[in-house]
């Protein structure tokens, strides 16, 4: 059985890589044969356009504007004509060009010159193709084909005629399709250069954003996990050789008084060391976030800070888990960095989700200058952008400070979500 399907393969392989070139050459050549009719037309719409303009002076108001008015659509449509050919026959299609007229008469004019040249080619290209591949034909059929002497340098060599008038035929098929190549791709690079990017470039400039971020998100992580190790090292770990050290020098006393005091000490230390556990804990990540939802999270966040902060928040509905936990996480950098470096006063915390996009803003009253590229904030860029989301920082020098953290909150969905049930 495999080596039947194996034997199969080969001609169909062979089959579809014959069909497939073949197929794009008649879809180039016929793509360039209609942009020669919307270059035509775009040649009429020029000369109407100078009309236009020569006669404007002496028309009244009303003709003028509805002159020009009729000048400036039939630009767009013309325009919108040329993109349809490139999406269906170029396989090139302009996500979306705009309302503008503008962009569109300088795409159609500048394709002119190399619309110009393949309309003085393409019919001398199909004469030829007449002239040898017809001729060739005829011959063919009448019998009448003759050889044809061809000289070359140390040979001499007698063609049928036919077989040379095939051969040049191809040739010039070839040579037309070549030029119809580079008309196409002309045409292609100059509305993605004039009238905006296609399916393929949004889709190549994605391709490059998420690899750009899955390698921030990488460093993103090794960053937090060395924060928590310092947080560990730094306090935890203290705490439990100070506790160690206590228990050991209990166990060693021999006065019962000092002893207990010892062991009241370390009872003490004890609860220190659970509560920095607990702080630990919750700057990995809040329970609350899971268990009560993002504003109580905020609310928590609020409480725990030195300074005032007021919470205002206008959500319609709970965010999904991800944009919940990317908002909870700038909001509590941006607090820190205004209690531990801007000498604020007060911050004002606004989150609301209208027009599908989950928005942060953060506002210290302090003396400004953050830096956008510090470390905390440029992790939290990266968790932003890896949700499409946008995280800008404006902070003049004397201040006041906003961090707003953009998220689209359609792209992705709860799963705790009503419409989920």
């Amino acid at each position: 059985m495999v080596g039947w399907a194996g034997a199969g393969d080969g001609p169909r392989a062979w089959g579809r890589a014959v069909v497939a070139p073949l197929a794009r050459a008649g879809r180039e050549l016929t793509g360039t044969l209609l942009g020669l009719c919307t270059a035509a037309l775009t040649l009429v719409w020029a000369l109407t356009a100078v009309v236009a303009l020569v006669c404007a002076p002496i028309l009244p108001s009303p003709a003028r504007r509805r002159f020009r008015g009729a000048v400036t659509r039939w630009a767009v449509r013309l325009g919108d004509l040329d993109l349809a050919r490139l999406a269906r026959w170029a396989g090139v299609g302009v996500v979306d060009p705009g309302p503008g007229a503008a962009p569109r008469v300088a795409y159609l004019l500048l394709r002119l010159p190399v619309a110009l040249v393949c309309g003085y080619l393409a019919p001398t290209a199909l004469m030829l193709v007449a002239v040898f591949a017809g001729g060739a034909v005829l011959e063919l059929f009448t019998g009448g084909g003759t050889t044809v002497p061809v000289l070359m340098p140390g040979a001499r060599m007698h063609v049928s005629s036919i077989s040379l008038g095939l051969l040049m035929g191809l040739v010039v098929l070839m040579v037309t399709w070549l030029v119809a190549a580079l008309a196409s791709a002309a045409d292609r690079a100059l509305a993605r250069r004039l009238l905006g990017p296609s399916n393929e470039d949004l889709l190549h400039r994605r391709i490059d954003e998420l690899t750009h971020t899955r390698s921030g998100i990488v460093r993103a992580v090794d960053e937090e996990r060395r924060r928590i190790e310092r947080d560990l090292h730094d306090g935890v770990q203290q705490r439990v050789v100070a506790l160690a050290m206590l228990l050991g020098r209990a166990q060693r006393g021999h006065d019962p008084e000092r002893t207990a005091r010892l062991v009241r000490q370390a009872h003490t230390e004890t609860r220190v060391l659970l509560d920095e556990l607990r702080e630990v804990a919750w700057r990995v990540y809040p329970t609350a976030l899971d268990t009560l939802g993002l504003e109580s999270a905020l609310t928590e966040v609020a409480e725990r800070s030195p300074l005032p902060v007021e919470v205002r928040s206008r959500l319609s509905a709970p965010p999904p888990r991800e944009l919940a936990t990317a908002v909870y996480f700038v909001a509590r950098e941006a607090i820190t960095n205004a209690v531990k470096h801007a000498g604020a006063t007060a911050v004002i915390l606004h989150l609301d989700d209208a027009d599908g996009v989950l928005d942060l803003r953060v506002l210290d009253d302090g003396r400004g200058g953050a830096d956008p590229g510090g470390s905390g904030l440029t992790g939290l860029a990266r968790r932003v952008r890896a949700l499409d989301g946008t995280l800008s920082v404006h902070s003049p020098p004397g201040g006041p400070t906003t961090v707003r953290a953009a998220l689209p909150s359609t792209t992705i969905r709860s799963p705790h979500a009503p419409g989920d049930r």
